[in-house]
């Protein structure tokens, strides 16, 4: 996803200029052509079906005086799948290999009275895409900074995971290195909300295993993969459950791993003896007591021989 840094788009468009000046009532479409105030405006795509854009998306990209996008060409596409033309309008490349040499360049535009739509590959701009130097400089700027809200892998995989979603947390992707994986979940561990993580289908094996140990197999979890795609799929159920699904799998596609908030640790003895039956299933008794002690903050050695009883 890199492209040229000099105002020109990889595919050949011009550089900055000036934008349409007619209005026209519609595109092929849909979209309505109209002047739009100059400014930022970060415009959600979608994360995989074309038509989860929204209209007022269209009509922005249809007017914008300035296309700006972290790959010009899934822009490009995008637009001639909803028949919305170039008709000679500059298209910037704006990634995380070069916001930093394009942002100028908008600004540039925006100060001299245009309108520049921003959109990310796929989803909302900023959420774990580029757009935040762009948008942050625009803001210092006294610019005006306007989103086109829409499609976004957050919300929609907290839409289909079945888990509390009045407050929630995205934490991004968890760090590359062990070390710094752990703590980073550790972190997580007691926050009181649903958790909402990015993960690569080569790790998400690996990061389910990571999320049991740190947080306990009986948390429940959802791994919703290829959402709005053809091929999506949305599995539910503990950590020690997903981690035994996926534990020979060869994963593919886009990942968004969802996760139930730290529970109340209730001690008394039906929660403790139902916690104790739920992780006998998988774990031996050592390990098992020694979970549901930790859990509910009850000795260990009290647990363990409530464990045995259980196990007879």
């Amino acid at each position: 996803m890199t492209g040229a840094t000099d105002g020109s788009a990889q595919d050949g468009s011009p550089p900055l200029g000036d934008g349409p000046a007619a209005l026209e009532p519609a595109q092929g479409g849909g979209a309505i052509r109209k002047r739009l105030s100059p400014g930022l405006y970060l415009v959600a795509t979608p994360i995989g079906a074309a038509r989860d854009i929204t209209l007022r998306a269209l009509d922005i990209l249809a007017s914008a005086d300035v296309l700006a996008a972290e790959d010009t060409r899934t822009l490009r596409h995008l637009m001639e799948i909803h028949g919305i033309p170039l008709d000679g309008r500059p298209m910037v490349p704006c990634h995380d290999h070069n916001e930093r040499e394009a942002t100028p360049r908008l600004l540039r535009a925006m100060a001299e009275g245009k309108s520049v739509a921003y959109a990310s590959e796929a989803g909302t701009p900023l959420v774990s895409d580029p757009g935040f130097q762009l948008a942050r400089a625009a803001i210092a700027e006294g610019l005006s900074v306007l989103a086109a809200p829409g499609p976004s892998a957050v919300l929609c995989a907290l839409t289909v995971a079945g888990l509390p979603s009045d407050r929630f947390l995205f934490a991004g992707f968890a760090p590359n290195t062990q070390a710094a994986r752990k703590r980073f979940l550790e972190e997580l561990r007691d926050v009181p909300a649903t958790l909402v993580l990015y993960e690569s289908p080569k790790r998400v094996n690996h990061t389910l295993e990571e999320l049991s140990r740190v947080f306990g197999p009986l948390r429940y979890a959802a791994v919703c993969r290829e959402l709005t795609k053809r091929f999506e799929e949305v599995t539910r159920g503990t950590l020690a459950d997903l981690v035994a699904q996926f534990a020979d799998r060869d994963v593919k596609g886009e990942i968004v791993l969802v996760v139930d908030r730290a529970p109340d640790a209730v001690a008394d003895a039906e929660t403790v003896e139902a916690a104790l039956d739920r992780a006998l299933q998988t774990m031996s008794v050592k390990d098992a007591a020694a979970m549901v002690a930790e859990a509910f903050g009850l000795a260990k050695r009290d647990v363990y021989q409530l464990a045995l009883k259980r196990s007879d």
